[in-house]
């Protein structure tokens, strides 16, 4: 799924060729199956860790090829974002050490990666979604320049026709207009892989599907995204639409996202999963193709199915289903894609063997879950996991509605902590990280709840660019000291941190939770405003956003000096606002827009995006921020 050497689907006889061998592979697949060449009998473990790389502002930097020239570890690799990086684990027989074993190999990599980012004046954060990632680090100059994803970009763009578009409800509310595929670099997780052999992929498949909502609700680590506090694993939300390559036309018929959970249990082989998803999804990238692959299986030899697993690597179920061969050997692994990368190590060990626990405890329990439970009450308990992650609610045995962190202390612990003991985990690994589970289960401590309490602490002490900053210094702090969640304590404010940082530019201070008026509104209104809310300026705006004007308090007192106020209930705003006022983008320097206010004698600068009204800036924001400013010298100066 890492394969680079690929190509963007351009050419009509490229994709016949391509879609060719995807066929053909496929039937060597099935032809493997028949004669049972793929590995059976062995249970082994494997993990995926994503991380952040941030600056000493702790926002995201873009020095991922430098860390990874310094780590030279061929484990180590990049991601989309060039503030991502991705190590690969060690496979594992799930027996004996195999856990604590992970957790070791887990530490080593967090340790290096930390040592070689601290060369490159970075540093390691490990979060499913990094509170501090604007809309502005996710240009495509923030891309690693690899052909791999500059194709998937021009492929996904192609198919859709229009920038991608959603909006996300949580405590706020997230309206998301962009323009590329980077979205998809707002995520990391901890992704974890299962091998199993081909004669129970189907039941273990539909287990790691019905066990992967409680999982999520007790590891969720992902509620905020730009500034914004949204569900406790935003990821899942984020994800589905940042690659979302749907045009509106497709998305109104009912076209799935190639980012999804499914829609049904599988019945009887993992070619069932590459059928759907080839017959869903357009081919998008294609790359050379091996010869023959069904002589390749007739000898006995193990095709490497190049077509078939670049397709798959474009469809992101969230267990997905996975070919390899190792050694000469092939096998089948589920890869489960939900869990977050952190808050910190031993969490993400503690994620993983809750889930390795539950797909052996729940293979000896059931001997087919479809019996048990219904495929639509199994895809609800994944999206209510995902938006209130432990406080949510769980369909589960029996018509049972129980909420997840009764279920899962009371039965899914016990039954992850049965299906260890049985396959042969060491009891000592077993009871630490189970231990770790239930603690954060028991205390409602996940890593979701940590950030959204602490920033609920915060309240409005400083800018929410400062507050968001707060949370990330504190996180990556407390995950160096390696204590699990439940022993952290809450981010505060802090007035030690170097804030020139969040002054940079006007979108980290400008005031975004505006009143306003239209400009047939009477000035009436826009007076009472201006005195409720004790504002000097109201900015004015048609009915679709787009700002029209700006009614100022200087505006009223020349009215008043007419004598007009008594028949302002008559007056239109129209007739009295500055129409076409100055205005700055977000992303437009501070410096700059204290020069413009300063040289045209302005109180206020709206801020615009797009045509539509996003900020305003006033006097009294850039007094503020040059206080600040003017403090942090004489500090430095001393």
């Amino acid at each position: 799924m890492g394969e680079q050497n690929v190509r963007l689907n351009t050419e009509e006889s490229a994709s016949q060729e391509f879609m060719k061998s995807l066929l053909v592979e496929v039937q060597a697949l099935e032809r493997m199956l028949e004669k049972g060449m793929i590995e059976s009998g062995k249970r082994r473990i494997g993990a995926e860790q994503e991380m952040f790389l941030v600056n000493r502002a702790w926002k995201p930097t873009l020095t991922a090829l430098e860390v990874l020239e310094k780590l030279n570890d061929e484990r180590f690799t990049h991601e989309i974002g060039l503030f991502n990086l991705e190590a690969n684990f060690d496979v594992r027989d799930m027996e004996g050490k195999a856990l604590s074993e992970m957790e070791a190999e887990a530490q080593e990599i967090y340790i290096k990666a930390r040592k070689a980012a601290a060369e490159c004046e970075s540093e390691i954060a490990l979060v499913g979604i990094l509170p501090t990632i604007t809309k502005e680090n996710l240009g495509l100059d923030a891309m690693v320049p690899t052909v791999r994803y500059k194709a998937l970009n021009e492929a996904l763009r192609r198919l859709r026709g229009e920038d991608f578009q959603f909006t996300i409800n949580g405590i706020d509310q997230l309206n998301v207009k962009h323009d590329n595929v980077m979205l998809e670099a707002c995520n990391t997780s901890f992704q974890v892989h299962f091998q199993t052999g081909p004669e129970e992929f189907p039941r273990l498949y539909n287990i790691a599907q019905a066990v992967t909502a409680p999982l999520m609700a007790a590891a969720c680590n992902s509620p905020v995204l730009w500034g914004r506090r949204l569900w406790h694993e935003s990821r899942i939300a984020v994800f589905e639409h940042s690659i979302d390559a749907r045009s509106e036309a497709h998305q109104k018929r009912g076209l799935k996202s190639r980012v999804h959970f499914g829609d049904r249990w599988i019945d009887e082989s993992v070619v069932e999963i590459f059928k759907e998803d080839i017959a869903r999804f357009r081919v998008i990238l294609t790359t050379d193709t091996e010869d023959d692959p069904m002589g390749k299986v007739e000898r006995g030899e193990a095709p490497e199915l190049n077509a078939l697993r670049l397709h798959n690597g474009t469809v992101y179920r969230w267990n997905r289903a996975c070919y390899g061969v190792h050694k000469g050997v092939p096998h089948l692994r589920i890869e489960n894609r939900v869990i977050p990368s952190g808050p910190t190590v031993i969490d993400e060990i503690a994620n993983a063997t809750f889930f390795f626990g539950l797909m052996a405890g729940m293979a000896e329990q059931f001997d087919d879950v479809r019996a048990h439970f219904k495929f639509d009450e199994v895809k609800a308990n994944f999206l209510a996991a995902a938006r209130d992650g432990i406080r949510a609610q769980m369909n589960w045995l029996n018509d049972q509605h129980r909420p997840a962190q009764d279920l899962i202390l009371n039965q899914l612990l016990p039954m992850a902590r049965e299906g260890l003991q049985a396959t042969g985990i060491d009891q000592d690994d077993i009871d630490t990280y189970l231990g770790v589970m239930e603690r954060r289960v028991a205390e409602r401590r996940t890593g979701a709840r940590w950030a959204l309490e602490s920033l609920y602490e915060m309240g409005e002490e400083g800018t929410l660019d400062q507050r968001l900053r707060c949370l990330v210094s504190s996180m990556v702090q407390q995950q160096v000291e390696g204590k699990p969640i439940t022993e952290w304590t809450l981010a505060t404010y802090s007035e030690e941190l170097d804030w020139r940082e969040s002054y940079q530019h006007v979108s980290q201070f400008m005031a975004t939770d505006l009143f306003t008026v239209r400009p047939d509104d009477i000035v009436d209104f826009a007076a009472t405003l201006m005195d409720w809310r004790h504002v000097r300026q109201v900015p004015v705006e048609d009915n679709e956003g787009r700002l029209v004007g700006l009614v100022s308090h200087r505006a009223l007192l020349r009215l008043v000096a007419k004598g007009g106020i008594s028949g302002a209930q008559k007056v239109s705003v129209r007739e009295i606002m500055t129409a076409d006022p100055i205005t700055v983008a977000p992303d437009t320097r501070t410096v700059d827009a204290i020069r413009m206010m300063r040289e045209r004698q302005l109180a206020c600068l709206p801020v615009v995006e797009n045509d539509k009204l996003v900020g305003l800036v006033t006097e009294h924001d850039l007094i503020v921020v040059s206080s600040h400013l003017l403090e942090r010298y004489l500090a430095d100066e001393q």
